[in-house]
């Protein structure tokens, strides 16, 4: 009797650890799946900006799984995957007022890991063509001056106008003379290597770094663009990304500038509208790149 009570309570025992220790190789293994899950739920999108439907759409297109948001009445957010992993299309409209709101808004609403404005481009560097790309290593406000002191009927000289650093100081720019230098905003490193890594895949144009000027200004003077090619370095203008690249550092969130020239008054580059196409292919490409970094951390 004592012998059977014996070997039942080993059955017991054994039986209570097999359990337990399904129970615990069940609770790791959902905490696995969980945290796994968990991690792909958490994926900070990458935000993608284009002005007009011709430098947002092609690449809003190629998106997995897409999803339309709409904010106002001016901002869209195309969501969905590339490659499996999360980015965000939007169409910001045009100028530097919508894209600072539109880079807010989804900074706010999206949390990007990292944002990239592109689209075409004006040239300011008679070295570069029509369906060449500039990877904005610097981007800068051309619009934001001062002009000097002139009296009635002294005329205008704008080539004598003064860069204004809005972010110099909270006070009067008068006041600060350190608000009277141009505010450059520098690419984030690792998003310009993302792009330089993809670009002699790109067989339409040149990929080469520079600075973009931005301004809610349209410059058809070719002295006009020269001087600023001079003064501020610039190689390409256009009407969107110093603002997006202010905003963007203000949280602290990854920029870069991408810009195709669609024309070039210095050398008669006659404008071209497939430019937009082929900038949002190219950006496609730093995108996989980019995610492929991503993933590899």
């Amino acid at each position: 009797m004592r012998k059977m009570k014996t070997a039942i309570n080993k059955q017991m025992v054994i039986s209570i650890m097999a359990m337990v220790l399904l129970v615990i190789l069940t609770g790791c293994s959902s905490t696995t799946e969980s945290s796994e899950t968990e991690k792909e739920e958490t994926k900070r999108p990458i935000l993608i900006q284009g002005p007009m439907p011709i430098e947002a759409e092609n690449f809003a297109e190629r998106l997995e799984d897409v999803e339309i948001e709409e904010s106002g009445t001016t901002f869209e957010f195309y969501i969905g995957t590339v490659d499996g992993y999360p980015v965000i299309v939007s169409k910001t409209g045009k100028g530097m007022e919508n894209t600072a709101a539109a880079t807010a808004i989804a900074i706010e609403k999206y949390n990007p890991v990292a944002i990239i404005n592109q689209g075409t481009s004006g040239g300011h560097d008679p070295e570069l063509n029509v369906f060449d790309i500039v990877l904005g290593k610097r981007t800068v406000n051309i619009g934001s001056m001062k002009t000097r002191d002139r009296a009635e009927g002294e005329g205008i000289e704008a080539t004598e106008w003064k860069p204004m650093d809005v972010m110099a100081s909270e006070g009067s720019a008068g006041e600060d003379p350190d608000a009277e230098k141009a505010r450059y905003y520098d690419a984030d490193s690792e998003l310009l290597t993302a792009a330089n890594k993809v670009k002699e895949s790109y067989t339409k144009g040149k990929v080469v770094e520079g600075t973009i000027g931005s301004a809610d200004l349209w410059n058809n003077e070719v002295d006009r663009i020269s001087w600023f090619h001079e003064n501020y370095g610039t190689s390409v203008e256009e009407m969107e990304s110093a603002s997006s690249a202010m905003i963007s550092k203000a949280y602290d969130v990854p920029f870069l500038a991408i810009r195709i020239l669609s024309n070039n008054k210095t050398n008669d580059g006659a404008y071209n509208p497939d430019t937009a196409a082929a900038n949002q292919e190219y950006v496609y490409e730093v995108v996989q790149e980019y995610i492929r970094f991503l993933e590899s951390k």
